[in-house]
């Protein structure tokens, strides 16, 4: 039977040897040094957290952490609070501001991929929700991201530098599966023009998509070196969704001798080659 966070407690009390006058004596040494009495726990009060299911202030479950010897945090586990899932939470808020976040400063252990499809290439673009074979529970910030079922990641392979220089090889992409639909229009800048990640027939893409009829255009970047491409939809392409989000790594990269010096191709919303446009 799971108990509650007052059984929990007082489990640590009995296991300590401690009586409830032992408890107060000890909390009361604690206000004495803070000055202030709502670190004190009278035995009433003691009982009414074991048995009530009241939850004490959190300068009484200081006092306990420092009786009981247990760490702060794992006593506001005992009341559901878990500090390590607050990373997935500060995004609902939206500070208008640029500021520096502590927010994961505290954090001690999230979920990232212990083990990954042994076909894995860093020298190809993959969709990494596939490729992520087991997780596991490590102490590091923010990857419990890659957790969430709503959005899929993929890596741009080192070889890709089809979204280059706004995407360049290396990069980690977030993508929100329930935007799987080629969004027609006109952008102000490249920024505002949606980025999908595509599946291939032998492999994956991340660029920018049009419609044109039963076909779909995978547009690149103008100064990548990469070729426009155009396949049957969906029989040829699926989209898997749009990025939403990107982690990447500034410099450190190059061209590949084998590949052509990149020249500016099209403007941002002229995508399909010249031969589409003759046959629309």
């Amino acid at each position: 039977m799971q108990l509650n966070g007052g059984q929990r407690l007082r489990a640590l009390r009995e296991t300590l040897g401690y009586r409830m006058r032992d408890v107060e004596l000890a909390s009361n040494q604690i206000a004495q040094r803070f000055a202030n009495e709502e670190y004190s726990i009278p035995p009433s009060r003691l009982s009414d957290i074991e048995t009530k299911g009241i939850i004490p202030n959190i300068f009484r479950l200081y006092s306990f952490a420092a009786i009981y010897r247990r760490e702060y945090r794992e006593l506001l586990s005992f009341y559901g609070l878990e500090l390590d899932g607050i990373s997935t939470d500060v995004g609902f808020a939206q500070p208008q501001k640029s500021h520096l976040s502590e927010a994961s400063s505290n954090i001690t252990q999230v979920r990232i991929p212990t083990k990954l499809d042994p076909g894995f290439s860093l020298q190809k673009t993959t969709d990494m929700k596939r490729a992520i074979q087991q997780w596991g529970t490590v102490p590091m910030a923010y990857l419990e991201l890659f957790a969430d079922d709503r959005y899929s990641y993929g890596y741009i392979g080192s070889e890709d530098f089809t979204m280059h220089p706004i995407l360049p090889p290396g990069s980690f992409v977030q993508v929100d599966q329930a935007r799987n639909k080629v969004e027609e229009g006109t952008w102000r800048s490249e920024f505002e023009r949606p980025i999908y990640f595509v599946e291939l027939r032998d492999g994956f893409a991340c660029c920018w998509c049009s419609k044109k009829g039963e076909s779909i255009v995978l547009q690149p970047h103008p100064l990548s070196p990469a070729a426009v491409r155009v396949l049957k939809y969906p029989q040829e392409a699926e989209i898997l969704g749009q990025v939403v989000g990107v982690a990447m790594r500034l410099g450190g990269w190059q061209y590949l001798d084998s590949q052509a010096t990149p020249t500016v191709r099209s403007t941002l919303t002229s995508d399909a080659p010249e031969q589409l446009k003759k046959g629309a």
